[in-house]
């Protein structure tokens, strides 16, 4: 019966490093090409940190350096599409509940 609950221990212990290395995957900040307008500096880790949840952002790209300007190359995504529908929505979202939010202007992400 020890021996049934060192092993458990283990398994759990070994299963959580796992499910923390999978949320902790990228930089801690993204410089992203902004346009016009200049480089966003994407805190990438405080985001990863507050929704816990990688497809929030990545299920409208991919988790590859250059996927936004492919995809707009390519056809696949609208300018500002990510900014409007993602960032924005999310900071106002987040705003509106009365919890910590980032910017919801254009300056406040860009040239920084």
């Amino acid at each position: 019966m020890k021996n049934r609950m060192v092993f458990l221990i283990a398994g759990i212990l070994v299963f959580s490093s796992f499910v923390n290395a999978d949320q902790n995957k990228g930089p801690e900040t993204i410089v992203l090409d902004g346009g016009s307008k200049g480089k966003i500096a994407l805190p990438h880790l405080t985001h990863q940190n507050m929704l816990k949840d990688c497809n929030a952002c990545h299920s409208t790209f991919p988790q590859k350096t250059g996927s936004i300007q492919a995809l707009k190359a390519e056809g696949k995504l609208e300018n500002k599409f990510v900014m409007n529908n993602l960032c924005i929505a999310c900071h106002r979202a987040e705003k509106k509940a009365g919890k910590p939010s980032g910017p919801i202007s254009c300056s406040g992400c860009h040239g920084n």
